[in-house]
C-alpha cells in the first residue's frame, strides 16, 4: 500500500501501536489527520482512557488474553507498530500476541522499534546497517532475538515486517533543553564517547515513510547526521536558552544507574544512508543544533504549554 500525494492512499488504513508511548504518539499525530485509524494499548484501564482523550482508540493489554476490544483491533489492522521491549523470557507481544496477529487477514506491516545497542561497542568507528552485531551486552541481546523473532514471524506468516534501531530519542519534554530547565542536565566527561540520537518527529517520519512504501529491506538505522559527545550537546542547549553551562563530571564520578552506564560503555557512529536512499527520508533535524532550536522555538511560541518554567 503507497500514499499517494493527496493522501488518498492512507484511505482504509489502520494502525494499531502495541505500546503507544512517546515515539509512537509522534506517529500517531502524524497520519492520524491523513485519515489513518488510530488504536493503542497501554498497561491501565487510567492509561487507555487517557488515549481515547487524545482522539484514538485506547486499549488495555495488561495480561496473557486478549481483551475482546484488542481482539476486535488485531483483526481490524493493517498496519502494527511495536514498542514495547523485550524481557528475560523474550519478547511479550510475540508470545501475546503472535497467533492473532499471524491470522490477522489484513495485516500487511509489522514495524518493531529496536535500539542501535545491537551493534555493541565499536570504538567510534562509523557503520550501518550491513554491519553485524557484536558483543551487546545482555540488554542488546534481548532486542536482537526479539529483532530475530518478529522477523521469523514475517517470513512465517508471509507479513511485511520491518525492523527500526533507534538511538537516543529526544524531542519536546525529552531533551536536554528540558532537563536543562528542570535543573536535572549534567556533563558527563568519557573522551572519545560519541554516538548518535534522533528527534521524534523524524522518527515519525520514517515510520510513516516505510509503512506506506515497501522498500525492499528489513532493518533500518534511524538516525540523525552527526555523532556528538552527550556533553557538547548539553552545552549547545545552555547556549541557546542563555543559561551557565553545567560543570563536566568525569564518568568515575558520576554515579551512573546501570542502565546509563552500559549505555556509556558504547561509542559508535552510525550511518543513515539506508534510510534516506529506500524510504526517501530528508531529516527536518539532521543535527541535535536543529532539534534543540526548534524545541526552544516551540517554548518560547507557546510558553505556557510545557512543564518547565517560561523560556526567556
Amino acid at each position: 500500500m503507497t500514499a499517494a500525494a493527496d493522501g488518498t492512499g492512507y484511505q482504509g488504513v489502520h494502525l494499531l501501536c502495541l505500546g503507544l508511548g512517546y515515539t509512537a504518539r509522534a506517529l500517531a499525530r502524524r497520519v492520524g489527520p491523513r485519515g489513518v485509524t488510530i488504536s493503542g494499548t497501554a498497561r491501565t484501564p487510567t492509561s487507555a482512557a487517557a488515549i481515547t482523550a487524545e482522539g484514538w482508540r485506547g486499549l488495555v493489554l495488561d495480561g496473557a488474553v486478549a481483551s475482546p476490544d484488542l481482539a476486535q483491533a488485531l483483526a481490524q489492522a493493517t498496519h502494527v507498530l511495536i514498542s514495547a521491549g523485550p524481557d528475560a523470557t523474550g519478547d511479550p507481544i510475540l508470545t501475546r500476541l503472535g497467533p492473532a496477529l499471524g491470522r490477522a487477514s489484513r495485516l500487511s506491516w509489522v514495524g518493531y522499534l529496536s535500539t542501535i545497542g545491537v551493534y555493541g561497542d565499536r570504538s567510534g568507528d562509523w557503520i550501518d546497517e550491513t554491519t553485524p552485531p557484536r558483543d551487546p551486552g545482555e540488554r542488546g541481546q534481548r532486542r536482537l532475538d526479539a529483532e530475530c523473532a518478529w522477523l521469523a514471524f514475517g517470513t512465517e506468516h508471509g507479513k511485511r515486517v520491518e525492523v527500526f534501531r533507534l538511538p537516543g530519542i529526544y524531542g519536546p519534554g525529552r531533551s536536554a533543553v528540558d532537563q536543562l530547565l528542570a535543573g536535572t542536565a549534567r556533563r558527563i566527561a568519557k573522551p572519545g564517547q560519541v554516538f548518535n540520537r534522533i528527534h521524534v518527529d523524524d522518527i515519525a517520519q520514517a515510520l510513516e515513510a516505510a509503512m506506506m512504501r515497501p522498500a525492499g529491506h528489513t532493518i533500518y538505522n534511524i538516525v540523525d547526521d552527526e555523532p556528538a559527545p552527550a556533553d557538547e550537546v548539553v552545552a549547545y542547549a545552555a547556549g541557546l536558552l542563555g543559561v551557565p553551562v553545567p560543570p563536566l563530571v568525569a564518568i568515575e564520578d558520576a554515579q551512573l544507574s546501570p542502565m546509563a552506564a552500559s549505555f556509556y560503555r558504547q561509542s559508535k557512529r552510525v550511518g543513515n544512508r539506508r534510510m534516506k536512499a529506500a524510504l526517501g527520508v530528508d531529516l527536518v533535524h539532521p543535527t541535535y543544533r536543529e532539534g534543540l532550536a526548534a524545541i526552544v522555538r516551540a517554548m518560547r511560541a507557546e510558553p505556557n504549554s510545557g512543564s518547565h518554567q517560561t523560556v526567556s
